[in-house]
């Protein structure tokens, strides 16, 4: 593989992020001003409509309430305390939205999106990220190095519920991400299509900026806590670490995923023309 594309691109659930339908046609519920917005912006269609606070009449709020009225979508006013029943609670800003969820990718659609990259691919794999929030801010890491796509295992893992779509800051409706059942099986499927497997490890020799970064690649950051299992160290070509000289033994994975990403940014953009 040789590389990249460029950006271009109510009935509901009390259980934050959860779809309220299954199956073809399923929704979920998003909330927050950005994550709203950003659907609004960029997947217009998966929008099926727009719940806001009845009361709230800041800027920002009747910012969006005039682009859905633009848009011809359904919008409706209703008590703070509907929302916050909607929303579980969560900080929603006063605004919710039902979206057509978006099926993540399997194997073999990551791999078609990889065949289509024009420059080296950028792939980032999470190994058991199991805060939502860790993973929205992950996502938005992604989108800002250019990563191609996004791998998560479908089991003991987060997946892309609200919380983790308003942390993304918009990121979500853009950044293409699979969901896989065997993450050490894909792991050997982009070897096999030219992809060097960068893990990220406290007990790595070495430190990320001494490894070559600038060809097709996927970079693999552990869970909370754990750090990368056993099976996925065992499939990487390469370990590297990010040395600490405070007094902490870590950095958060939302921190050292950004940390890493920008590292391999560094190095693409340092490469003639």
């Amino acid at each position: 593989m040789s590389a990249r594309r460029r950006k271009g691109s109510a009935g509901g659930s009390s259980q934050r992020g959860q779809a309220v339908r299954r199956g073809e046609g399923a929704t979920q519920w998003i909330y927050g001003l950005h994550s709203v917005g950003a659907f609004l912006a960029r997947a217009p269609e998966r929008l099926r409509r727009v719940v806001v606070d009845a009361q709230r009449r800041d800027r920002r709020l009747e910012q969006l309430r005039a682009a859905v009225a633009d848009a011809g979508l359904s919008l409706d006013a209703v008590a703070g305390g509907e929302l916050d029943r909607l929303a579980d609670g969560a900080v929603h800003q006063g605004v919710l939205a039902e979206v057509t969820a978006c099926e993540p990718m399997d194997e073999h659609a990551l791999l078609m999106r990889l065949e289509a990259c024009v420059t080296p691919p950028l792939v980032l794999v999470l190994d058991g990220v199991q805060d939502p929030r860790n993973l929205g801010a992950c996502l938005r890491s992604a989108d800002a190095a250019g990563v191609d796509a996004v791998v998560i295992p479908m089991r003991r893992a987060a997946s892309l519920t609200a919380a983790a779509i308003k942390t993304a800051s918009g990121a979500a409706a853009h950044v293409p991400l699979a969901q896989v059942v065997n993450l050490a099986r894909v792991l050997r499927t982009l070897r096999d299509h030219g992809l060097r497997i960068i893990g990220a490890a406290g007990d790595a020799p070495g430190p990320v900026w001494s490894a070559e970064l600038t060809g097709p690649l996927a970079l693999v950051m552990g869970g909370e806590g754990e750090g990368l299992r056993h099976l996925t160290r065992q499939h990487c070509d390469e370990l590297v670490k990010l040395p600490m000289a405070g007094v902490v033994a870590s950095l958060n994975v939302s921190v050292a995923t950004g940390v890493c990403l920008y590292e391999v940014l560094r190095q693409r953009q340092a490469l003639p023309g």
